[in-house]
């Protein structure tokens, strides 16, 4: 009797531009280090093909991905179905499936909270004041992260101002959206700056 091989699973991240990415060389590091048959591979998508791109994902041979700038509002509308947190986020960062159904979900909140807590022990959220910079699918992760911790005041700024002002939904009695070019006046008594811009 032949044995069929056995495939190896695959994982990627999408985003556009892609191509500086560093996940595959980090997760075939683990894949390796672990014995995890499977690949982790660049999935550039540029935006006039990213849903087309991430919804064909499993006929890809893909089992699910991460998604970077600027595709993780696109990735949560393209999934079949969502987590809590990927939902309240309004954004994905990570895509897997189910059965057949791709669902989208968001890890971001949280991976943004615990370095916070590990690099600044000693930041006090609560009565606090944060500054951050940008209004992407990042900057949504980080306001639901810093609302939890319960930070009283979020001055929000992005280059378009209309984009910041449509996350003030996430938390319309903590948000406050500022121009662009009050950035250093945004800072006067802040005791958090937070910038997820892909400028860096």
């Amino acid at each position: 009797m032949t044995r069929k091989p056995i495939l190896r699973r695959k994982a990627g991240v999408i985003g556009w531009p892609v191509a500086h990415s560093l996940s595959p060389l980090i997760h075939r590091y683990w894949l390796e280090k672990y014995g995890i048959e499977g690949d982790y591979d660049l999935i550039p998508a540029p935006p006039e093909e990213a849903i087309n791109i991430i919804r064909g994902l499993k006929d890809q041979g893909y089992c699910g991905a991460n998604v970077t700038v600027p595709h993780k509002v696109t990735a949560l509308g393209a999934a079949d179905k969502a987590t809590d947190q990927a939902r309240r986020i309004g954004a994905a960062n990570t895509l897997y499936y189910e059965d057949r159904h791709l669902v989208a979900d968001n890890s971001d909140a949280e991976g943004f909270h615990r370095n916070l807590v590990t690099g600044a022990p000693n930041w006090r959220p609560r009565k606090s004041t944060a500054v951050v910079l940008g209004a992407g699918g990042a900057a949504r992760a980080v306001i639901v992260a810093l609302v939890d911790a319960g930070v009283a005041s979020i001055r929000l700024l992005n280059r378009t101002r209309a984009h910041a002002e449509a996350l003030k939904d996430l938390a319309p009695e903590r948000i406050k959206v500022l121009d662009w070019e009050d950035r250093k006046t945004s800072l006067e008594g802040a005791s958090l700056l937070v910038n997820t811009t892909s400028l860096g």
